[in-house]
C-alpha cells in the first residue's frame, strides 16, 4: 500500500523540467570522440591508402655484357699459363700455351674482359673443345657494375621499371654494412632457359641455381652511385663496406613492387 501511495503522489506532482539531464559522463564523451576519429581515419585510408609488397629474387653482380667460355682449339698438355684469374685480358691476348704433336700452340682470348675462372693449370692435358677459362666481357676498367636478378616468370609482370631494389651481397656482412641500393633498369621479355643463362654467365652451376624452380625472367638493376662510399655505390648505411665490389658476386634482391589499394570497390 505504501508503494501505491508513492506512485500516486509522483503522478500528481509536476514534472521537473528545469533540472539538467546528464546524457553521458565526460570519460564517455572522450571515448566516443576518439572512436569517431579512428573510424574517419580508417575510412580515408581505405579509399586513398595503399599497401606495398616486396618480391625477393636471386641474382649476381655483373657488368651486364655477359661472359664467354674459352675452349681449347687443340689437344695437348698445358706448359704455360699466361693469364691470371681475376685479372683483365685484352682481346687476342695469350691465355695458355699448349704443347701438341705439331709444336706449341698459344690459346688466345676471344674478347677483352676479366678472367673469372681459370680451369687449366700447368701440366693439365686438354682436349679439343675442353673448357679452359671463363672470361667476363668488360669494355673498360671504369665500366659500372649492375645486378642481374632472376625473377619467377609468374611474378615478372608485377615488377615495374624504376622500382627500388635492396640488394644483399654475399661478400658483404649485411648487419654491419647494410644493403646495396638500386633501381630496375630493364625487364626481360621472356623466361630464360638454363642453357641461355649459362651462355650469358659462363657458369653452369649458377644457371642451375637460378632455374631450379623453372625458367625465370631476367631483371637488370642499375646500382645507385655514391661518391662518398669506398665501393662507389650507395648503401642503406652511411658508407657501406670499406672495399670495392667485384663482378660475378652472388646477391639477393628485394624488389619493391608497385603499391596496391587495400580495398577494391565493387560498383553495381
Amino acid at each position: 500500500m505504501q508503494f501505491r501511495q508513492q506512485a500516486l503522489s509522483k503522478l500528481q506532482s509536476p514534472e521537473e523540467l528545469d533540472l539538467p539531464v546528464r546524457y553521458a559522463r565526460p570519460q564517455g564523451l572522450l571515448v566516443l570522440a576518439v572512436t569517431l576519429v579512428v573510424m574517419a581515419a580508417a575510412s580515408a585510408w581505405a579509399v586513398t591508402g595503399s599497401v606495398s609488397s616486396t618480391l625477393r629474387a636471386p641474382g649476381i653482380l655483373t657488368h651486364g655484357q655477359g661472359s664467354y667460355v674459352l675452349q681449347s682449339p687443340v689437344t695437348g698438355q698445358v706448359t704455360r699459363v699466361l693469364a691470371e684469374e681475376g685479372k683483365r685480358v685484352a682481346a687476342d691476348a695469350p691465355v695458355l700455351e699448349v704443347r701438341t704433336d705439331r709444336g706449341d700452340r698459344v690459346v688466345r682470348a676471344i674478347a677483352a674482359g676479366r678472367v673469372t675462372t681459370l680451369v687449366a693449370k700447368i701440366g693439365t692435358v686438354v682436349t679439343t673443345g675442353a673448357d679452359i677459362a671463363t672470361v667476363e666481357r668488360v669494355a673498360g676498367a671504369s665500366d659500372p657494375l649492375l645486378a642481374m636478378l632472376y625473377v619467377p616468370a609468374d611474378s615478372a609482370a608485377t615488377v615495374p621499371v624504376g622500382a627500388s631494389v635492396d640488394l644483399t651481397v654475399q661478400s658483404v656482412p649485411t648487419q654491419e654494412y647494410g644493403t646495396l641500393r638500386g633501381r630496375v633498369k630493364a625487364i626481360g621479355r621472356a623466361a630464360q632457359t638454363r642453357q641461355k643463362i649459362t651462355g650469358f654467365l659462363g657458369d653452369k652451376e649458377l644457371a642451375g641455381q637460378f632455374t631450379k624452380d623453372g625458367p625465370p625472367v631476367a631483371v637488370l638493376v642499375r646500382l645507385e652511385k655514391s661518391s662518398s662510399a669506398k665501393s662507389g655505390y650507395a648503401w642503406s648505411t652511411s658508407g657501406g663496406p670499406p672495399f670495392a665490389l667485384t663482378s660475378m658476386t652472388p646477391a639477393t634482391g628485394a624488389l619493391h613492387l608497385a603499391e596496391q589499394r587495400p580495398i577494391d570497390w565493387l560498383l553495381p
